[in-house]
């Protein structure tokens, strides 16, 4: 059988949508049965990853920027949290984007199908098989007829209830909290319904307001109290406690859209097994708190694409595939670990819950957010551009601060993020580039991207004169410190090459 190239995406949320683009951003063919998400935040990391895409531009223009997140008890604003304080030197995107999911893969498809992609959004898997050598995905077809489809690998990115999941046979362990939150779609006014963040920590009655605009278009997350839960499944939004959305100054002239759902928090035991992998919501699910689930699953889609792409059409050693559960997994369990206690920290119940939220986080938050360390470091958890990958099995050297495996940090005096813009292998140097690694670079077809050093740089971690060779995803694979070559083309020949007689 000749080699195939083609990977079946199942699902079509915005972690397969994402995925079949930077695949085919890449030369790979993508096919994708779909189905549906609900994610709203889009985080500064994604927006960065899309900009490789040329697809941040239209997304924040699409969307809402909300610059500020404000806490609030008893009716009274306590804290007000801006995010461009925190944001403004480490990454172009310093505000959390409000962007309601329709809209957002809407653009996507149109995205993908500008490049002659299709998502068959009435199309079903049934299952697959891992015959060695490719995969084999059954597939019922708009109007019942069944079609069996081979491809070079299969990707879940199909939900909780992933059916790519439940063939490979990997566990999902975890749990399901006992409390039911509501999510509506409204159009409402008052003094908090304009452009920020705002939540509300009255007594374990937790709301959030999340503003699609500045005319009081938004959604309203919180909890259903425990005398709707046991009949969460038929409540209306007017069954749900409105104390904490007076609370926050917000009053609903009109409902849109309601829904209610259990939280779970899970991950899955193995990211791949032989041809098939899980992304997204199919390989890890966790509570809402900071909006970090599509965006988890979008950083799932784009670690794996372009190292699918550098086997399917680069050459490189099976292996490489083995990387991605080892950074993938690692972060989802801190992921997971981190809402897990927020997620408790806004619905624990008690008199000394209800003092420590309603009394002594509105008095802290400030208080930390105004030390410079705290609130850069919130900032980045919140944002997704802590993501690390340090100690992994494709990260080598140090070079400064920065390591391999870490975000190469964007630099505003002179955005060396805008090479990143091509999707390949790239050395970086911010100072003077040594002779021999020029040579070296144009021997491999590699760009070699210079950039003035200064004290923004110096500031950002980055040493001066070292190489930074960069994967295709932006983060920094290998840092050299003396910016010789040598190490660059030990690391390329371990990691991304394949050697010989290898299949």
């Amino acid at each position: 059988m000749k080699p195939l190239d083609n990977v079946v995406i199942v699902g079509a949320g915005p972690t397969g949508l994402v995925l079949a683009l930077w695949l085919t951003a890449q030369g790979v063919k993508a096919r994708g049965p779909g189905m549906q998400s609900r994610a709203l935040a889009v985080q500064a990391r994604t927006l960065e990853l899309y900009r490789q895409l040329g697809l941040a531009e239209a997304v924040v223009a699409a969307g809402h920027r909300n610059a500020a997140l404000n806490l609030w008890t008893s009716g009274t604003k306590r804290a007000t949290l801006r995010f461009a304080n925190a944001g403004a030197d480490l990454t172009p995107y310093p505000y959390v984007l409000i962007y309601p999911q329709d809209r957002h893969e809407r653009l996507l498809i149109a995205r993908l199908e500008d490049m002659g992609v299709a998502v068959e959004r009435e199309t079903e898997c049934l299952g697959f098989e891992d015959r060695g050598d490719h995969v084999e995905v059954q597939l019922r077809l708009p109007g019942g007829r069944e079609q069996r489809c081979a491809a070079a690998y299969v990707v879940g990115c199909d939900g909780a209830r992933s059916i790519v999941r439940h063939q490979m046979g990997t566990g999902f362990p975890g749990a399901t909290y006992g409390k039911f939150f509501y999510v509506a779609d409204v159009q409402a006014h008052g003094p908090a319904a304009c452009g920020d963040i705002q939540i509300a920590l009255d007594d374990a009655d937790f709301v959030a307001w999340l503003a699609y605009d500045d005319q009081g278009r938004g959604r309203l997350i919180g909890v259903v109290d425990d005398d709707g839960a046991d009949r969460a499944d038929t409540l209306s939004f007017h069954d749900v406690g409105h104390r904490a959305i007076a609370h926050i100054g917000i009053e609903v002239d009109k409902v849109h859209w309601f829904s209610t759902y259990r939280v779970h928090h899970r991950v899955t035991d193995r990211y791949r097994t032989g041809r098939a992998f899980l992304a997204g919501d199919a390989a890890h699910v966790h509570s809402p708190a900071g909006g970090q689930g599509m965006n988890t699953g979008i950083g799932d889609a784009i670690n794996l694409a372009w190292k699918l792409a550098a086997v399917l059409r680069q050459g490189a050693p099976v292996a490489l595939l083995d990387s991605y559960q080892a950074e993938r997994r690692a972060f989802a369990l801190r992921l997971v670990e981190t809402t897990d206690r927020l997620f408790q920290f806004i619905t624990a119940e008690g008199r000394f819950a209800d003092f420590v939220r309603t009394r002594i986080a509105p008095v802290v938050a400030p208080l930390a957010y105004g030390i410079d360390d705290v609130r850069e470091y919130l900032f980045r958890l919140l944002s997704q551009t802590l993501i690390s990958y340090r100690g992994g099995p494709i990260s080598e050297g140090q070079a400064g601060a920065v390591q391999g495996g870490d975000r190469l940090p964007w630099v505003h005096t002179d955005d060396n993020h805008a090479p990143l813009c091509a999707i390949a292998w790239q050395v970086h140097v911010y100072g003077r580039a040594r002779p021999d690694l020029a040579a070296w670079c144009e021997a491999q077809g590699m760009a070699l991207h210079r950039f003035d050093f200064g004290a923004a740089h110096a500031a950002a971690g980055l040493q001066r004169d070292a190489a930074y060779l960069l994967r295709p995803d932006s983060y920094v694979g290998c840092a050299v410190a003396d910016g010789s070559p040598l190490r660059l083309e030990a690391y390329l020949d371990r990691c991304i090459r394949r050697s010989e007689g290898q299949q």
